[in-house]
């Protein structure tokens, strides 16, 4: 029997890109002879990323259409076509067995031609809100692999499965790594730290906060490790101090994890899922800047369990000091959002999509 050849799209953001790494990477160490290519946007952040994880990648001519009326917009019709016919002579020349979509505007037209062609299609979406390509998909894979429940007013009912978010591994035991954590960021060991993520980039907003309240968190005798992003480093690096360490960006996530005894953070889907399996307590701050608001809803989910509380970016103003406070000073409510989070935890996810993957593998002639 020949080996399998797998074909997966997902991009635009680190929340499509990394779950479909993992996934090809489950999929390589069931399948070591197996074949992969991923297909993404010629100008966004995949084209770098797959190629570093070490898979190769074909770029289409795509991007989405921008919500405010631009010239952009015009050229829309024209980059599908493209991609279309991009996307089946790929197919044709690769003729994978499974296709593969984890969102990004590049898996609509691939995912599309391939179930045209009759290849057996699964797609995995992120959020608790789905997105506009794979509401369009839908219909056309055979399997959707969900993190959310209640998808239902999203997708065929027969077609999901609820799997979860794939995860670093690494993130599945941090309790044993505290002590290695203190000593890798060198903390205090008596005191109290929080963890404030605003993801690679940064968040603005989150950084503003931040810069204006050190002074309330220094009373709290709290000391802070803080991921500004790339893009904000040169605005805050001038601001650490005794109590305060202000990083670009955090390599090892599992020892900013271990540290950490509170969390300040977005609720992009991956932060959520990750943040489930580390269980501690977390206040979100959704980005309003997203498609379909969909970081709000994923953090009013986790809030609606009572395992998380959220902040909205228009009231940090007026209740930030006062919400903080509270999950810091209140040992119950602490160890109630840390339990409950945990519990939201999935972290068999890359596991079961793969699983499902296989699946549709057996149903081939």
């Amino acid at each position: 029997m020949k080996p399998y050849r797998f074909i997966i799209s997902g991009g635009g953001t680190g929340g499509h890109i990394y779950p479909a790494i993992a996934i090809a990477n489950e999929l390589k160490a069931r399948h070591p002879d197996a074949t992969f290519l991923f297909v993404g946007a010629k100008d966004r952040m995949e084209m770098e990323k797959v190629p570093k994880a070490g898979y190769p990648i074909e770029g289409l001519w795509i991007s989405g259409l921008q919500r405010s009326l631009k010239w952009a917009n015009l050229l829309f019709p024209l980059k599908l076509v493209s991609s279309l016919l991009r996307s089946k002579k790929i197919i044709k020349k690769f003729q994978p067995n499974v296709a593969i979509g984890t969102g990004g505007y590049a898996s609509a037209p691939l995912l599309r031609v391939a179930s045209k062609k009759g290849i057996p299609c699964l797609i995995q979406e992120q959020n608790s809100h789905a997105g506009v390509t794979n509401k369009w998909l839908s219909k056309h894979v055979k399997s959707i692999c969900v993190a959310y429940t209640g998808m239902e007013q999203f997708f065929p009912k027969d077609k999901i499965v609820f799997t979860g978010n794939p995860v670093r591994q690494d993130l599945l035991e941090i309790d044993s790594k505290k002590e290695e954590s203190k000593k890798f960021f060198n903390l205090l060991p008596n005191k109290k730290t929080l963890l404030v993520l605003g993801g690679s980039l940064g968040a603005r907003r989150i950084n503003e906060l931040i810069h204006d309240s050190l002074d309330f968190l220094n009373s709290k005798d709290l000391q802070v490790v803080w991921q500004c992003g790339t893009y904000y480093y040169e605005i805050y690096k001038g601001e650490s101090q005794a109590n305060v360490q202000v990083h670009a960006f955090l390599d090892r996530m599992d020892l900013a994890y271990a540290a950490a005894d509170f969390i300040i953070s977005r609720s992009g889907a991956l932060s959520v899922s990750e943040l489930s399996l580390v269980g501690k307590p977390v206040l979100f701050i959704p980005s309003p800047n997203v498609a379909e608001d969909h970081q709000t809803k994923n953090a009013a989910a986790i809030v609606k369990e009572a395992a998380a509380l959220m902040i909205p970016e228009k009231d940090l103003d007026a209740t930030f000091e006062t919400v903080f406070s509270k999950m810091i000073m209140d040992d119950a409510l602490q160890q109630q959002l840390g339990k409950n989070l945990k519990k939201l935890a999935k972290p068999q996810a890359t596991i079961e999509i793969v699983s499902e993957i296989e699946k549709l593998l057996k149903e081939q002639p």
